[in-house]
């Protein structure tokens, strides 16, 4: 029997914001994710536990063939998210591969023992406590594109003169090594990780999405 095609209008996992919803429907595109069952007795021949095995699968399942919009850093994010045979071992805990780059880079995008979404390279940096966190930042990076007036990039030590007194954080991003910020009228985004996993002060970066009216600001 042929196998059902997938469609590739994509349907967003439950538990995000009407924002990121949004989002992944009409900015993503859905192709075959794959069969990571497959793999599973050979994987565990290699030492891989059963329970990394099937945190992939339960990845793979819930994103699998999503594909997204570039990330406006970490060289535009994944191509496709996609579990791949977990990397690790039982003292240091295990990694799942979330996606292979759109470029050749110094690092991969990976799944931490907690579920975090972050990078791998010179060091593991979360940036984000769950795959949900990125998608999340994703969405509200497009959408504060979308409205803001006016968009500064920063880069550097000038991050960390940024002034955030009286903002307050983004929840829905998750963020832990980056982070987003929200003002009277601004959104901020302050990205951290490559500058704290590739030790190199010099890739901080925060945008400022500013003039940004009430509506804009609180959409999710």
């Amino acid at each position: 029997m042929a196998a059902t095609p997938v469609s590739p209008i994509p349907v967003a996992p439950a538990g995000l914001t009407r924002r990121a919803e949004r989002f992944v429907a009409c900015e993503g595109i859905r192709v075959a994710p794959h069969d990571i069952e497959c793999h599973r007795e050979a994987w565990i021949e290699h030492g891989v536990p059963a329970a990394e095995i099937d945190r992939a699968v339960a990845f793979e399942d819930r994103w699998g063939g999503l594909a997204l919009p570039p990330a406006p850093f970490y060289e535009s994010g994944p191509r496709i998210l996609g579990a791949d045979v977990p990397e690790g071992s039982a003292s240091e805990g295990w990694w799942i591969p979330a996606g292979d780059g759109r470029y050749s880079m110094a690092y991969g995008f990976m799944i931490g023992p907690e579920g975090e979404f972050g990078i791998s390279g010179y060091h593991w940096t979360p940036l984000h406590a769950s795959t949900e966190g990125w998608v999340e930042s994703l969405a509200l990076a497009n959408h504060a594109r979308r409205w803001a007036k006016t968009i500064t990039r920063i880069t550097g030590k000038a991050v960390d003169s940024l002034d955030l007194d009286g903002y307050e954080p983004v929840p829905e991003v998750q963020g832990l090594t980056d982070s987003w910020w929200r003002g009277k009228d601004s959104l901020i985004a302050v990205y951290r990780g490559e500058a704290v996993g590739m030790d190199a002060p010099g890739c901080l970066a925060a945008h400022v999405y500013a003039g940004l009216d009430e509506r804009a600001l609180r959409a999710d």
